[in-house]
């Protein structure tokens, strides 16, 4: 089967729609509602799988909101799509986490499965055991504003020879957003994000977590990484964070 199907099967559906309706969140640009999603599926869902799979199918535009960052200093746009778009995107993840989860880091604790924040800050205190004493906190200034799309795709294309899955990856990407003055269109180097457990989005960052993991663990985004540990650092421990710059 391609990867394709399997990301279309009932039980892969099934899953990124329970985890959908979990994560509750608010609507996209075209209002629908959670609570609508199921009733809207019933009645279209057969036709979006048939699109889906003849590689017809067109993500919507996402919602931009703004938020205040944590900080304080500025704000941060955050891309909400439609609740359809947040199950389809689901169901990707799930399907792309096996095939490139097992060659990230082994330091690499953000968003991964059975990894949590707990985990880095235990090998961190084994660092610091072992007579470590520098930490550095190193944060990617608008990351998702700077990935570029060819070359996260080509890194995609390695190891889904279905083509039709990048095809669908970059339509998402390129999705564009709405709101706050602005209009949809077309992107390269931007990347639509979330925000874990939002108020405004409900999201978990699941999409845009294993995007940014595939691009993260290559350069030019290693390199500052990999020459400050040539200098002899310890080992870094890339810790769970949903600022993403």
């Amino acid at each position: 089967m391609r990867l394709m199907g399997n990301i279309l099967s009932r039980e892969n559906m099934m899953t990124a729609y329970r985890r959908v309706v979990a994560n509750k969140g608010a609507p996209g640009v075209d209002k629908m509602t959670i609570a609508q999603l199921q009733p809207y599926l019933a009645a279209h869902w057969p036709r979006i799988k048939e699109e889906l799979l003849n590689d017809q199918y067109r993500p919507a535009s996402v919602r931009g909101v703004e938020i205040p960052k944590p900080s304080g200093k500025g704000m941060r746009l955050l891309g909400i799509p439609t609740v359809l778009d947040r199950l389809i995107q689901q169901a990707i993840h799930q399907v792309l986490t096996p095939i490139f989860d097992p060659g990230f880091s082994n330091s690499s604790y953000g968003f991964r499965p059975k990894r949590s924040a707990h985990d880095a800050v235990r090998a961190a205190q084994t660092h610091v055991a072992a007579g470590k004493r520098i930490v550095v906190d190193l944060d990617l200034e608008k990351f998702f504003d700077r990935v570029n799309h060819d070359v996260l795709m080509a890194r995609v294309a390695r190891k889904v020879k279905d083509k039709q899955v990048p095809r669908l990856i970059r339509r998402y990407l390129q999705a564009g957003a709405e709101g706050l003055g602005g209009t949809p269109g077309p992107a390269t180097c931007t990347m639509p994000i979330g925000r874990p457990s939002s108020t405004h989005s409900g999201w978990r960052p699941s999409w845009t977590s294993i995007t940014a993991s595939i691009a993260m663990h290559e350069p030019p985004y290693t390199e500052p990484y990999r020459r400050w540990c040539g200098r002899g650092a310890s080992k870094g421990v890339p810790l769970p964070d949903s600022r993403h710059g």
